[in-house]
């Protein structure tokens, strides 16, 4: 297991991050998750730490709370010291049914934080992520928010989720500007079957050393290769009960075509190519992997194992590759003017 420094940061987080959405159950998409419960839970946490996973993400959504409550138990339960885990967590989406139990708004924020630090059952929490893009409240009211958070001591980093370049772009700027904390993790949906994010945002991250959390790896289980054409996959699997993220299927079919052939020569699953792919990326600094069980928990930490050469790199590089779109082809078109000739671009 690697440790990688997470944005700008000295924090260091596991190349790998267990995910909690398949924490606790409930009602809706909530009952297509997982509805592990604690003895479950417990044997999860103690795989990945023995693992050398130190990095756990939760949400205040997930199954109502039940995913902060169980993991806070479950931290009790196996004894570890608060100082050996990183844990993040994340606040917008829906808590009550009132206009201002949801969002980014300062008062829902400051709610949040308490009512998550509670189900955890710590004092503070390492990275505080807002879950999604509230258009509604001013970047600079969400900033302030976390940073008076930060230095209260109740949230030690700040990071985002699902937010367009832009935004990402203007809150580093305003949080520079003013001395707030800034945003140093994205938390955003990336796979090799869906690699929109290496338009604008990539560019963003790298520029800005900003660190990036990748949620759905295998596309909610399309990639785990139990699927293909002709096949919805087997029966109780998440994908065919809850059918997100968005996929182009003929891609991601190609894609686990030439994962298998690769998958087969180092007698591994399709799913731990798909894995591995990321984790050669040198944008990503931790894939979130969530299990139901714990076989499958194990199958995705061994993808830190698995080295890709060049060659199978550049194999699974060119049948994802993204079609081109303006104005990245202008880009490149245009770059070539400012490369002299004979001199390669840095890689």
């Amino acid at each position: 297991m690697r440790y990688n420094q997470l944005g700008r940061s000295g924090l260091f987080v596991s190349e790998l991050c267990l995910g909690t959405m398949t924490f606790g159950g409930g009602e809706g998409m909530w009952r297509h998750m997982g509805g592990l419960q604690q003895e479950q839970v417990d044997h999860l946490v103690q795989d990945a730490l023995d693992a050398g996973i130190t990095f756990i993400d939760t949400a205040d959504v997930y199954s109502d709370g039940q995913s902060e409550t169980l993991l806070g138990q479950s931290l009790r339960n196996l004894g570890v010291r608060r100082e050996s885990v990183v844990i993040a967590t994340k606040a917008f989406g829906a808590v009550g049914s009132g206009p201002n139990d949801r969002g980014a708004s300062r008062g829902h924020i400051m709610d949040a934080v308490e009512g998550s630090l509670k189900r955890l059952r710590v004092d503070h929490i390492d990275l505080y992520q807002m879950h999604a893009n509230d258009a509604l409240t001013p970047i600079e009211e969400t900033l302030r928010a976390l940073d008076d958070l930060t230095r209260a001591g109740k949230i030690r980093y700040v990071g985002v989720s699902n937010w367009p370049a832009w935004r990402l772009a203007k809150a580093l700027g305003i949080a520079e500007h003013r001395g707030y904390a800034r945003p140093e993790s994205l938390q955003a949906y990336y796979t090799i079957a869906g690699r929109d994010l290496e338009r604008e945002i990539v560019p963003l991250l790298t520029e800005e050393r900003v660190g990036l959390m990748v949620w759905s790896p295998l596309a909610g289980g399309l990639l785990s290769g139990k699927f293909g054409p002709g096949s919805n996959g087997p029966e109780g699997a998440r994908r065919v009960s809850f059918d997100f993220p968005p996929v182009d299927r003929d891609r991601a079919w190609a894609c686990i075509a030439a994962m298998r052939e690769i998958g087969d020569s180092h007698g591994v699953s399709v799913a731990r190519v798909a894995l591995a792919w990321l984790l050669h990326k040198p944008v990503v600094t931790s894939i979130i992997i969530g299990a139901r069980s714990r076989e499958q928990l194990h199958d995705n930490i061994a993808a830190t194992t698995l080295h890709l050469s060049a060659a199978e790199m550049k194999t699974l590089d060119e049948i994802s590759v993204l079609p081109a779109e303006y104005p990245g082809w202008m880009v490149a078109r245009q770059a070539e003017i400012r490369r002299p000739k004979g001199v390669m671009p840095k890689t």
